[in-house]
């Protein structure tokens, strides 16, 4: 019991720090592709959909929490609750598209990603305003639909190269 615990708080500690590595790194690169400021590419987004679909849903929904928790300690509250609000609805969009039938992995990762922009548009809608939040709604939306379709190529091709510590139900 204790060497499966201690592989398991390794492992998730591994992920963690990939999760916050992609998530450096697409804050280099996004204002290099010019991109309006809060847009990112997801590609931390992707190691969460990995512990979903690979690992266990109780170890995706930590890792959603500690990203925010980094975002609040590294950029602070605002940063921290929109990407728990974010992250959090799009955890339980993947989840509840994990349990469907033949779910095909560019739905599950557009999915993924619109959801994750409107929970933040709903955060960003409690804190400042429902006006703001739909202005910068169509904008969102459109970035979700094409990142989520950049995470659909770069995942079709990641998960089928990593391993796996069980099945999915998501075809890649």
């Amino acid at each position: 019991m204790r060497n499966r615990t201690a592989r398991t708080v390794a492992r998730n500690g591994m992920l963690f720090a990939l999760a916050i590595a992609l998530s450096y790194l697409e804050s280099m690169v996004t204002p290099l592709l010019g991109l309006m400021p809060a847009m990112k590419l997801g590609l931390a987004n992707l190691v969460v959909m990995y512990a979903l679909l690979f690992v266990r849903r109780r170890d995706a929904a930590a890792l959603v929490l500690l990203k925010a928790l980094f975002a609040l300690l590294t950029r602070g509250a605002t940063a921290g609750f929109l990407s728990l609000c974010g992250g959090g609805l799009s955890l339980a969009v993947l989840l509840a598209l994990s349990f469907l039938p033949c779910v095909g992995g560019y739905i599950f990762c557009v999915s993924g990603a619109l959801a994750h922009n409107i929970g933040q548009l709903c955060g960003a809608a409690l804190l400042l305003s429902d006006a703001v939040a739909l202005g910068y709604a169509p904008v969102l939306l459109v970035a979700g639909l094409v990142v989520g379709s950049l995470s659909y190529m770069v995942s079709k091709a990641l998960f089928r190269a990593l391993p796996a510590a069980g099945e999915s139900r998501v075809h890649f």
